[in-house]
């Protein structure tokens, strides 16, 4: 891929890492690497955004997390507002957020607005809220957009990873209508190809999410890259 090319789709992704296992290296590493190919955000777990914030000052690379993942919706309300507020201060600019799949479920919908709100208020950066469409029934997906709406979310995700959803145009598109301009989409699960991120950019995606971004700007697809 030329360089104009592969910049004008790397500042789509949030390129994620996001193992257990990952050392300060290469945390270090995946800092310089967004710098390097032009990625619009390095996603990382909370214990090393410190760290990551630190090499990307000054660069125009985002700092981005989150949390109540990669199993959404266990943590208590407080302590997810106590914990993005943390984050913010530790130097993230945007947050993923799970949601709370079962409270919706229960109709339990002043509750499930409430828990994303109280996020909002308490970080004051950009909030990408996880809807899990998979796990909602047609009206559920359509409350859980409306909720997350009222709340103050910025931006609608199809899912937190691939284990819930490979990230589809249909997902997207669907996101796109329902916010009608009024939250942008981050597309996420799975993605792992030059080809799967344009059809999610063609749908309306504005963000997406990938652990491949190298390979995906390079148009070398990697099969065996977990890809969130």
């Amino acid at each position: 891929m030329s360089a104009p090319v592969a910049t004008s789709i790397a500042r789509y992704i949030q390129h994620t890492l996001i193992e257990a296992d990952a050392t300060r290296d290469r945390m270090i590493r995946h800092a310089r690497e967004c710098v390097e190919w032009g990625f619009s955000a390095a996603m990382v777990p909370g214990s090393w955004v410190p760290l990551v914030s630190s090499e990307l000052r000054g660069t125009g690379v985002l700092v981005a997390s989150a949390l109540d993942f990669p199993i959404v919706g266990t943590m208590t309300s407080a302590g997810k507002a106590a914990e993005a507020a943390e984050l913010v201060r530790l130097g993230a600019e945007q947050i993923d957020i799970g949601v709370q799949i079962g409270w919706l479920k229960s109709g339990m919908h002043a509750e499930f607005r409430e828990d994303i709100a109280g996020v909002v208020r308490a970080a004051g950066v950009p909030i990408k809220v996880m809807l899990e469409l998979p796990l909602l029934t047609p009206e559920e997906r359509e409350a859980a957009v409306d909720l997350s709406l009222e709340a103050g979310a910025a931006y609608l995700k199809n899912a937190s990873s691939g284990a819930i959803e490979t990230a589809s145009p249909e997902s997207v598109s669907w996101l796109v209508e329902r916010a009608a301009g009024r939250a942008l989409v981050k597309a996420s699960g799975s993605i792992k190809s030059l080809a799967q991120v344009l059809s999610l950019i063609e749908a309306g995606a504005s963000l997406v999410g990938s652990s491949a971004g190298i390979a995906i700007v390079t148009d070398a697809a990697d099969s065996n890259t977990t890809s969130y």
